[in-house]
């Protein structure tokens, strides 16, 4: 167990060692009518939390800040010229014994355990009562504070990776479905290089031997290719069980992703019942209700499972199409999300209908040249997998390290320029 002294929070401040303060309004009229190069930080917890950029500043030191309004969350801000608007809150360390880094990494371990909302916000009156730092060494707190950073760094290079493979996967994804793959294997020259290449089709131009085809003529000759529900007194809340066959709803359908972690179970009984609602291997599936427009393949391995009314569920023809393919479609294309807009006139999209989905129009190219198209996605796909799978493997290692290093259950060398654990 550790030994360390815990003071709150409000004891460093009433002792003059840590000053809280929030920052001011800053309007969009002031930022627009002094641009600049200055950073400004405000509630959200995305992009660092960063606002906008302005011409002025109110700092040049480093601080800690947090969202007010935003639910909590803490930022370590090192020593630049930056701004803070009203609903961030900022913290700025006084004692020559306190390090700012490893308290802004203390206040984040314990945030972890706090809620604050939109309702429940974190003020200055309230957090100074809620967070307590441990009086230790200058040096141990440089050390802990220096090996997490290195693991936020690693961290964030990941993240950064991940982004950069996106983007290439999404151009490259946007090409492959425009001009394709020709018969030496590389991407076709686009139309306004080789117009013999090309044939209009109401999606505007794709390669000769391509067509352009409804998703529902896509569909597999099996009963109920495309379904959802169950609705009303098919299934009631109180036919739920705690263990059985899932019951898959949105949390389960995200982009690109299937995620079994199922919450929601039926019995056998049930689920015979409503076996025209059951998914299959390798159905494409969207997400209709809550957050619409998802979609995921149903994996290999799936066993039973029943859909929802949140969810459509569509058994494709594997002799046209490639479920993953049309996936990809539905998550990213620019012709998919034209026709959804046109559908809700412009507006924002709070369901899905079938006959908006069955009259879905997508470029259909041969199968041998979706199996060209689909070995490409897979290497692409399999980079960003690999590179998240190490994100969470270093993200598991921070939470292990916060709750060792910050908490005193590990004790920190000073003897060495390297922080261990002895």
């Amino acid at each position: 167990m550790s030994d360390w002294q815990i003071r709150r929070l409000d004891e460093y401040i009433a002792d003059g060692e840590i000053i809280l303060g929030r920052g001011n309004i800053i309007s969009k009229d002031d930022i627009d009518a002094h641009p600049g190069p200055y950073p400004i930080y405000s509630s959200s917890a995305h992009n660092n939390g960063k606002f906008g950029e302005y011409a002025k500043f109110m700092f040049n030191e480093e601080l800690v800040t947090w969202s007010v309004d935003g639910g909590g969350s803490l930022f370590y801000r090192p020593k630049h010229k930056f701004s803070v608007t009203n609903v961030c809150g900022f913290m700025r360390v006084k004692a020559s014994y306190l390090d700012a880094q490893f308290i802004y990494y203390c206040l984040s371990n314990q945030h972890k355990y706090m809620t604050f909302d939109y309702t429940s916000k974190a003020h200055p009156s309230v957090i100074k009562k809620l967070y307590s730092l441990p009086n230790i060494d200058l040096k141990i707190q440089q050390k802990i504070a220096h090996v997490l950073a290195v693991i936020d760094e690693t961290i964030e290079k990941i993240e950064l990776l991940i982004e950069k493979y996106q983007q290439i996967k999404i151009g490259l994804m946007q090409d492959l479905f425009t001009q394709g793959i020709g018969s030496d294997g590389k991407l076709r020259p686009p139309r306004e290089q080789a117009p013999n290449l090309y044939h209009d089709s109401d999606l505007g131009w794709l390669p000769i031997g391509w067509r352009c085809d409804t998703l529902e003529n896509v569909l597999a000759t099996v009963p109920n290719n495309m379904r959802s529900g169950p609705f009303g007194s098919a299934l009631l809340k109180s036919e739920l069980v705690e263990d059985g066959i899932p019951f898959l709803g949105i949390d389960n359908i995200h982009i690109e992703k299937f995620v079994p972690n199922y919450k929601r179970f039926v019995s056998e009984r049930k689920f015979n019942e409503l076996n025209k609602y059951a998914v299959r291997p390798k159905d494409v599936v969207i997400t209709i209700m809550g957050t619409v427009g998802r979609s995921a393949v149903i994996p290999d391995n799936i066993e039973k499972a029943l859909s929802s009314k949140h969810l459509w569920t569509m058994t494709l023809d594997a002799d046209k199409v490639i479920p993953e393919l049309i996936c990809w479609q539905l998550n990213y294309a620019s012709w998919v999300k034209s026709w959804f807009r046109r559908e809700t006139q412009g507006g924002i999209m709070d369901a899905i209908q079938s006959k908006t989905l069955k009259k879905l129009k997508l470029p259909f190219p041969p199968i041998d040249e979706q199996n060209e198209i689909l070995k490409r996605y897979a290497a692409i796909t399999n980079k960003i997998v690999s590179e998240q799978n190490k994100l969470n493997k270093y993200n598991k290692i921070k939470v292990g390290l916060m709750d060792d290093l910050l908490t005193g259950k590990n004790a920190v060398s000073t003897q060495d320029d390297e922080a261990v654990c002895v």
